[in-house]
């Protein structure tokens, strides 16, 4: 394996996904059974401003601890109030200290639709989001061979789930169009260097369908990289690190829209 964190955390998720156990047609029964999700991707399309997505985030492998006692659902309360469209939830644990309860605890504090934010590698992945309570759930084209994308793509809008695929340049943009993808993030952050490039989704904003709603994710420090981002094209910016270890959530929120 590579020494990226992206294959150091694959390598832990597919071992998971090789021990499962469980029916797979019991998990689909289970959530084709449940009641409509909130609409994400409605959330975020055609609004007169930029969305923001506001992500409840304790850790990241490269920083360490974010926010010390961080409480999701105070915190999902205060990114609503100050006027976010959507809510993204690590439910990663060993590597961002996230969980599933971290997920039910925010989405019920709030009225916001929310993305269960880990890394699918297979099909019990997706219908878990289902189950938990999720609203949308990830798909990273840089972790997913192209037919494994397209059909986890398709199960996830088969149990009533959006889908935001995460893309980092114009090959896997190919791929996520192939999926039939209608929302798609463009990771401004190298998967190798971790260093953010913010040509990278002013170049990629001016090549993807007007059909798609378009999300800019990772290294968004504030209202100018907000600016910059609409102005090239995006719906919607998802921001972690920069809520998180804000002073004031609501208002760091409310200026990122501003």
């Amino acid at each position: 394996m590579s020494d990226t964190y992206l294959d150091r955390i694959l390598e832990r998720h597919r071992a998971a996904a090789s021990a499962e156990t469980r029916s797979i047609e019991g998990l689909l029964e289970e959530a084709r059974s449940l009641q409509p999700t909130r609409g994400f991707r409605a959330a975020l399309a055609g609004g007169a401003d930029l969305g923001v997505i506001a992500e409840v985030k304790r850790r990241s492998p490269s920083k360490g601890d974010l926010r010390v006692g961080l409480d999701p659902a105070a915190l999902a309360t205060l990114y609503e109030r100050g006027g976010a469209s959507c809510l993204s939830v690590l439910t990663d644990e060993e590597f961002f200290g996230g969980s599933v309860a971290d997920l039910q605890a925010a989405r019920q504090a709030c009225t916001l639709p929310v993305i269960r934010k880990d890394f699918t590698v297979c099909e019990y992945d997706v219908l878990d989001a289902r189950i938990m309570g999720a609203d949308c759930v990830l798909l990273i084209a840089a972790a997913l061979e192209p037919v494994e994308l397209a059909a986890f793509h398709r199960l996830a809008v088969d149990v009533g789930l959006d889908v935001l695929v995460e893309i980092h340049d114009e090959h896997e943009l190919e791929h996520a169009l192939a999926a039939d993808a209608t929302l798609i993030g463009v990771n401004q952050r190298d998967l190798v260097t971790f260093e953010v490039d913010h040509e990278r989704a002013i170049r990629l904003a001016g090549v993807i369908p007007d059909h798609v709603v378009k999300v800019a994710e990772s290294g968004v420090r504030g209202r100018d990289d907000a600016r910059t981002l609409r102005a090239a094209g995006y719906d919607a910016v998802l921001v972690g690190e920069t809520l998180v270890t804000s002073g004031d959530p609501s208002a760091a929120v409310a200026d990122l829209i501003s």
